[in-house]
């Protein structure tokens, strides 16, 4: 992309809004889902976030418009560079309609047959001017295309990750309704054996049937994440995902985002607009001078009579500029400081958005660092203090719940 984002690497800025989920949940699965490793043992095709980004761009019909856009634009600036079209003139003048000549087009000597054609010639700066302000236009629809597929490109991320991150804690959620089912074993046995209390199976049975309606709202979030998916990268949303991406860095620096801002799709487009509005400005501009019009003409009497050609000069008369043409520039040259003034107060505002974006996501960073380093070391110590031994993914399921608690706050 040439008006690309570049604050961040390209996969990383089109998840500003799942940046710190995507952080957190790279450090709680550092292991690769075991299910894409069975399908990829027997070569299915996977749907990496870089695949899916890249079927998303071929089936969009938006980016295909705004190359039809930019199309147009130029071809108008090519025409809008020419002279007007010559104006053909075919004419009967002074034509008796009573006496003895009535209706003669050859007795009485002033009636003329006449043909003649006109060419205004307008001004070299002004077909300069139109023609700079269609070219704006065209470079104008090519940054609203980069910006449409930045938008597209981060819609088709966050599908992606929203069906990536529900498919991990649906595996968790399975694997937990597979611990309460042993539960309920060791419960009942338990019970058998005189060395628990009926409440204990009561408790394991009331706890696995949370955990399979929480099993059964996990599969419909996974299928309306795949829908959603399928939006944009078609049948290919059906094909098992491929590993989370890299998200651990950002090249993001505060010091650097009101230069490195002017790279951002939108603000692209922005400064596009306001450059269309300055060469309307200087078509006005050039308005002001008026053109000149030139009229041949070739009159035919009858053969009694001489023919005649006349040459005309036409000039529209501004009388009154201050009113009309002073009053289009003033207009045009409005809208150019209103264009201005909104491209910087949107800077200032994605500024403050990124800022805020890097302070969340460091000290979301630190959060999930004292929960590895501190938080689950005491409460898998805790759980062995209180003598009961963790099923295999007690730890896992803390870890996720962690997480989500962060993500959520």
């Amino acid at each position: 992309m040439n008006h690309s984002f570049r604050l961040l690497p390209v996969r990383h800025r089109l998840l500003q809004s799942r940046f710190v989920l995507g952080a957190l949940v790279a450090s709680a699965f550092a292991t690769v889902h075991p299910l894409a490793v069975a399908q990829t043992a027997v070569n299915l095709p996977i749907l990496t976030l870089e695949r899916a980004l890249q079927i998303a761009q071929q089936r969009s019909a938006g980016l295909i418009a705004q190359d039809a856009a930019a199309a147009s634009a130029r071809s108008m600036a090519i025409a809008a560079g020419q002279l007007p079209d010559p104006t053909l003139n075919v004419g009967l003048t002074n034509l008796p309609v009573t006496g003895p000549d009535q209706f003669s087009v050859a007795r009485d000597f002033m009636t003329m047959r006449s043909i003649g054609i006109a060419q205004q010639f307008t001004r070299a700066s002004k077909r300069q001017a139109r023609a700079a302000g269609f070219e704006r236009e065209a470079r104008a629809a090519e940054a609203s295309r980069e910006l449409a597929l930045a938008n597209l490109q981060r819609d088709t991320a966050l599908a992606w990750l929203d069906r990536y991150y529900d498919e991990r804690v649906g595996d968790l959620i399975t694997g937990q309704g597979q611990e309460a089912k042993l539960q309920i074993d060791a419960a009942e046995a338990a019970f058998r054996a005189s060395r628990g209390a009926q409440a204990d199976v009561f408790a394991a049975r009331s706890a696995l049937a949370q955990i399979e309606d929480r099993i059964a709202q996990s599969e419909r979030d996974v299928a309306t994440a795949r829908t959603q998916l399928a939006r944009w990268v078609g049948a290919a949303a059906e094909d098992p995902l491929g590993p989370l991406p890299g998200l651990q860095t950002v090249s993001l620096r505060p010091q650097d985002l009101e230069t490195a801002l002017v790279h951002h799709p939108q603000i692209a487009v922005m400064l596009e607009q306001e450059a269309v509005a300055r060469a309307q400005a200087d078509a006005a501009r050039a308005d002001k001078r008026p053109d000149v019009s030139v009229e041949l003409m070739y009159s035919q009497r009858g053969s009694a009579y001489s023919n005649m050609v006349s040459i005309n000069f036409s000039i529209p008369l501004q009388w009154d500029q201050r009113h009309r043409q002073d009053q289009e520039l003033a207009a045009k040259l409005a809208l150019v400081e209103k264009l201005r003034a909104e491209r910087e107060e949107e800077t200032r505002m994605h500024v403050a958005e990124d800022l805020a974006m890097l302070q969340h996501w460091r000290s979301d960073r630190e959060r999930l660092q004292r929960y590895d380093a501190s938080l689950l070391p005491l409460a898998a110590d805790r759980i062995d203090g209180d003598c009961i031994a963790p099923p295999p993914s007690s730890l896992q399921r803390l870890r996720t719940q962690q997480f989500r608690a962060i993500f959520i706050a």
